[in-house]
Formats: C-alpha cells, structure tokens, sequence
C-alpha cells in the first residue's frame, strides 16, 4: 500500500508519515519545496501544489490513500486523485464546521463536501483545539514567565497532535472508519489558566496568567493575526468562557487507549517553554 500524505511538514502531518512507516506502508509527500523538507529515509519526496492540482498527476502514480489538508483546489485535487486510482482520502477537517455563521467552519465544509462527492471512500477528522496552538505562548513563557491573553476561564478540551495523526493512520489502514466523522478533542477541558499551570508544571516553572482585556489583546496581535482571525478566536473563547467545551470519547473509541493529556502534551513540548 502506498499513501500520499499532504501537509506533511505540518504539526499532524509530519506525525501521520511516521505513524505509516511505523506500520510498513509506503509513505510519499506532496511539498512546494521538497529540497527544503527533510524526512526520515524511505519517504518519497515530490513536488507539488494543491493549489495547482494539474501538476499533480505523478504524485498520485501507485498511491491507494489520501490524506489530505484543507488547501488549494479541494475537488480538482480529488478529481486528480480517483483518476490516478486512489480509493480512500482522510480529511482533515474542523469541529468548527458545526458552529453557526463560522468562516473557518464553512470554509472546511466546502472541503468536506467535496470529499463527500468524490466517489472515493472516505473519514472526515474534525479535531477541536490544537494543544500545539499553546506553543504561541513560547516566547513569553521563556522571557517572562507569563502569559498574557484574554478569556483566562475559557474551557477548551486541547488535543495532542499525535492523537489526530494516530486516529488519521487507523482510518486510512483500517475499514472501520470509513463514511464517519470523528469529533476529536482530548480527555478533558481546562481554562487557559489551568492550561498555563499545566506547562508551568512540565518545566517546573511558576507562570503567571494576566488577563487582558479582548480589545487590547487583538491590538497587541494586529502585527501576527489577521483581524478576522482575531475576532474568530475570540467569539470562540467567550464561547467557551460561558459554556465549557465537552470532551468527546473518539480517539479512545478509535485508538483503544485514553487521549493523551495536555500535562502530556506539555512534557513532550517542555524543551519549547524553556
């Protein structure tokens, strides 16, 4: 079996091509910039650019499966891809696909839907907040000690990439999985300032937590985030101020083992607080 794996330098991705080796499949990327990327030996390295779906004939050559990042041209892509006789595509998604009048959700439907009319069998991973999303805190942490944002009683159940890149590998080699939609978020919800408590245990460093207020925060960050973005994350994290985000039992469904923890989470990425 050979799988094509896009987004394959991202958080998830770079983790879904080591959880394909580890179980003896054939393992290629698709990257704009191959002489940049580095992988472990064994991984085909091609050219490519899901934005230009045209040129993508060769790297679908002899592949079985698909996973895919919501980039570029969705359809032409897949078009691409069943031409080429792939038969299964794993897409990687987003809860917020479920919320009303989301820009970032809407935008991942369009994607899933597209899927959905592939003809190609299919899993679509919707996986909530990103603990990696935390590793935008580094550089203060590592300063100062501190962490400065608002919301601080924002409940969000974070998800260790490796968990979305274990259910992504189960549901490209297995049967199981196919014409699901998997709701992923880790074992449990923690305020950002239980969050930051959490990684300050993993370095065996006291941070502090300042809140600020949300009009000064998205000033701070105007530089770093667009304005949309700025005002997405935090309709979703007054959201979650006022209704804590439920976990879900899918990667311990999926996996056979408990989610990992964010205070895991924390120990395998202490090296970037420090």
């Amino acid at each position: 079996m050979r799988v094509l794996v896009t987004g394959a330098t991202g958080s998830v991705g770079r983790h879904v091509v080591a959880g394909l080796l580890a179980a003896g499949v054939h393992v290629r990327v698709v990257t704009r910039r191959p002489e940049a990327a580095e992988f472990a030996s064994g991984v085909e390295v091609v050219k490519g650019d899901l934005d230009a779906p045209e040129a993508l004939e060769s790297a679908f050559e002899g592949v079985d499966g698909l996973y895919l990042f919501v980039a570029g041209k969705t359809a032409s892509v897949l078009d691409q891809a069943k031409r080429a006789g792939v038969t299964r595509v794993v897409l990687l998604s987003s809860m917020s696909v479920g919320f009303d009048d989301d820009q970032i959700g809407e935008s991942h439907r369009v994607a899933e839907e597209a899927v959905e009319d592939s003809g190609l069998e299919w899993t679509h991973l919707r996986p909530g907040m990103f603990a990696s999303n935390l590793l935008e805190w580094a550089s203060s942490i590592r300063a100062e000690g501190v962490v400065r944002e608002p919301y601080g009683s924002a409940a969000q159940t974070a998800i260790h990439e490796v968990d979305i890149a274990e259910v992504a590998v189960a549901a490209l080699l297995t049967d199981r999985h196919v014409g699901a939609v998997l709701a992923l978020t880790g074992p449990e919800a923690q305020t950002k300032v239980a969050q930051t408590a959490t990684i300050g245990a993993a370095i065996c460093k006291e941070i502090r937590f300042e809140e600020l207020a949300p009009e000064q925060w998205k000033a701070d960050v105007e530089d770093e985030v667009p304005g949309w973005v700025a005002d997405w994350l935090l309709g979703i994290w007054a959201g979650a101020t006022e209704v804590p985000e439920t976990p879900t039992s899918t990667v311990e469904d999926v996996l056979g083992k408990p989610a990992r923890t964010l205070a895991e989470w924390a120990t395998d990425h202490a090296d970037d607080f420090r």
